[in-house]
């Protein structure tokens, strides 16, 4: 038995059946069979039986299943632990970041970390900020770009950039005339936005509900792009900040700021509470740090 065959039989389990197993998997049922039937004959005991709706757990099934929870969950740990330490000992960068936050930092600046410091292994992924942050406190990566607000209890947070949330609409629409609006502006509307994954569909949502109503939203999407295709359409509404817009360069919209309240799109560079920073991440922090000071001063360009 080894952890492969423990993760194989979990797959099964969950899926209820050989069948759907192996397609997830991309193995054969006969492949799999040959598994169940290994653990089978090396723990002397019969752990799956077949049905006409796929497969039932023995009571050795269970119990099997539920060690096989335990063991992969360590196993899983045991490796991001043995990772830290060669992330510590070898100097390696595992970016974890935001979409959209590479975008404002610029692609020019990882380029340029990793010519000052070629020995540093640089590795980076881009999530959903809410997913970021998951994956963040489950010890994947050992810096982190996301939006905030955060727990600080668990973060030592950098601010980065702070960008103001505003209004989309499209210069035919009716709210196009007005020079700022409240969320009751919402009221109604077809609303365009990104999906629960966004810390900005949070805001936007409590913000409705704060003032006594739901949002109408029509569609959640991964990205700004769809929603700043809808609304050149003229089929809604959205929000959206406003690098994101002067990207898209799209005749015919309009940006409105919010005047009832606080509405920023605040990106942050995040360790976690409590490990000390390899000596690789502390570098990279400070080169984001002085990238951003020279775009700020006008030396860099986006």
């Amino acid at each position: 038995m080894n952890i492969r065959d423990l993760m194989l039989f979990q797959t099964i389990v969950r899926e209820k059946g050989l069948t759907k197993a192996s397609k997830m998997l991309y193995m054969t049922p006969q492949g799999l069979s040959r598994v169940i039937k290994n653990l089978e004959n090396e723990l002397n005991c019969q752990l799956l039986v077949r049905t006409s709706s796929g497969i039932e757990l023995t009571e050795s099934g269970t119990c099997l299943s539920e060690y096989a929870d335990r063991i992969t969950a360590d196993y899983e740990q045991l490796r991001n632990e043995l990772l830290h330490i060669r992330q510590r000992s070898r100097g390696v960068v595992d970016l974890l970041s935001a979409y959209g936050i590479l975008r404002l930092v610029t692609p020019e600046c990882i380029t340029a970390f990793r010519k000052l410091y070629p020995e540093i292994e640089f590795h980076y992924r881009e999530y959903p900020d809410r997913q970021v942050e998951r994956l963040f406190q489950e010890r994947e990566g050992n810096v982190a770009f996301s939006i905030a607000d955060f727990d600080e209890s668990l973060y030592d947070i950098t601010e980065l950039e702070t960008f103001s949330i505003k209004l989309l609409v499209n210069e035919r629409h009716p709210l196009s005339e007005c020079s700022s609006v409240t969320i009751d502006a919402l009221r109604g509307e077809p609303l365009y936005i990104e999906s629960h994954e966004f810390k900005i569909h949070h805001l936007i949502k409590n913000k409705c509900r704060e003032a006594g109503f739901e949002p109408n939203i029509i569609f959640e999407t991964s990205g700004f792009s769809l929603c700043h295709k809808m609304v050149k359409d003229n089929k809604g509404i959205s929000v959206t900040v406003d690098f994101v817009f002067d990207d898209m360069k799209e005749k015919g919209m309009k940006l409105i700021p919010f005047s009832d309240g606080i509405y920023e799109w605040k990106m942050c560079m995040l360790t976690r509470k409590g490990d000390k920073p390899c000596e690789a991440v502390q570098l990279f922090r400070q080169h984001i740090i002085e990238w951003i000071k020279s775009i700020e001063n006008g030396d860099i360009t986006r």
